[in-house]
């Protein structure tokens, strides 16, 4: 069965305002009614015999009250709609602003003028609603034009390599299963790093109490064999620093830290110094290496996806896929932390995660 259609904001404001100026006037008239005719004779001869009586008084002010109520009434209705227009103005720029978006169109801004007030604060939330919005679809749509790719590039080398052994008999075929070994390890990493990259996103993970010194001094320890390959000092510092969370993807934002720090040092004889510190309210981790200088204008998109130092990611003697530092943002957000990157005067950079302290 169809409902009927309600009565909108604004006629009910107008009824509402309409009502409470009647009830107001009535209110009104019938103090004037009791204190005014109280002290007035009801008798034929009125007051000494010169004032009127209750009753010619009555006759009077009746008719001048029911049209002074009926002028209240149609003031306040028509008052009421148009002060309820007024106030209402902002609300239905707010509403075309969010049919706009529910079509799709996330540029539009609202950008209300005028006092601060209630729909003001709004007009601004739903600004910076809109903002972040478009800023996270954009963020998506670059991020799977830019996976597509990156998968897409060892399936095209497999499939290259596959035509050659097919076509090419002779070719050495040590050679060609080492080749396709190496794009099948990429595609695998590349497949491993984004679902690490949605579980931190979505956050489903258990938590518990782990300690970032035991996980810095484990990530170093993995990463040692690089570090002496590059001949880069590799040194951890600081006490027990615990905080609260998975280890498995802490361990991870910390060995992607270290790691990135290890491959964006100096050729030779570069330095990665990885300090952990127990504060009041939070558990500090800082990553700082030497290096080239990164210029500060590039240092917000190093933690997007397939980003790779100052340029896009690509294929190369670099051991990762480009998802080290979103990977790292994505868990430092998951577990309600901050990731600050500074570069340092004389190059290279600072990596400072700061997470809720957890149980000591």
């Amino acid at each position: 069965m169809p409902s009927r259609p309600a009565r909108s904001a604004r006629l009910r404001l107008a009824l509402s305002y309409a009502g409470f100026l009647a009830v107001a006037g009535a209110c009104l008239l019938a103090v004037v009614w009791m204190f005014l005719l109280r002290y007035v004779p009801d008798n034929s001869q009125g007051l000494l015999g010169v004032s009127p009586n209750r009753y010619l008084l009555v006759r009077t002010f009746a008719p001048a009250a029911a049209l002074a109520m009926a002028f209240l009434l149609v003031f306040g209705l028509v008052g009421g709609w148009v002060l309820a227009g007024r106030m209402l103005a902002p609300l239905t720029r707010i509403t075309d602003a969010a049919r706009r978006a529910g079509r799709g169109s996330l540029s539009h801004r609202i950008r209300m003028e005028g006092r601060r007030d209630e729909f003001r604060e709004l007009s601004d939330a739903f600004d910076t609603m809109l903002e972040q919005l478009e800023s996270h679809v954009a963020e998506q749509r670059r991020f799977a034009a830019n996976a597509s790719h990156e998968l897409r590039t060892p399936l095209a080398i497999s499939r290259t390599l596959l035509d050659v052994a097919r076509t090419d008999p002779t070719r050495d075929r040590e050679e060609l299963i080492e080749r396709l070994h190496a794009a099948n390890a990429r595609a695998i990493n590349l497949t491993e790093a984004l679902l690490l990259l949605s579980r931190s996103d979505r956050g489903t993970f258990a938590r518990a109490g782990v300690d970032l010194s035991l996980l810095a001094e484990e990530a170093a320890e993995t990463l040692l064999p690089l570090a002496e390959q590059r001949r880069i000092t590799l040194e951890v510092t600081g006490a027990a620093t615990p905080a609260g969370g998975s280890a498995e993807l802490l361990l991870r934002m910390v060995t992607n830290l270290v790691q990135n720090a290890l491959v964006h040092n100096l050729p030779s004889g570069g330095t990665v110094t990885v300090h952990t510190e127990a504060r009041p309210g939070a558990s500090v981790l800082r990553v700082e290496n030497t290096g080239p200088c990164v210029p500060p204008d590039l240092v917000p998109t190093l933690t997007e996806p397939f980003q790779r130092g100052t340029e896009r990611a690509r294929t190369g003697d670099h051991a990762g896929v480009g998802l080290g530092l979103a990977i790292v943002h994505s868990i430092v957000r998951a577990h309600d932390g901050t990731l600050d990157l500074a570069p340092r005067a004389d190059g290279g950079l600072v990596a400072t995660v700061r997470l809720p302290a957890g149980p000591a």
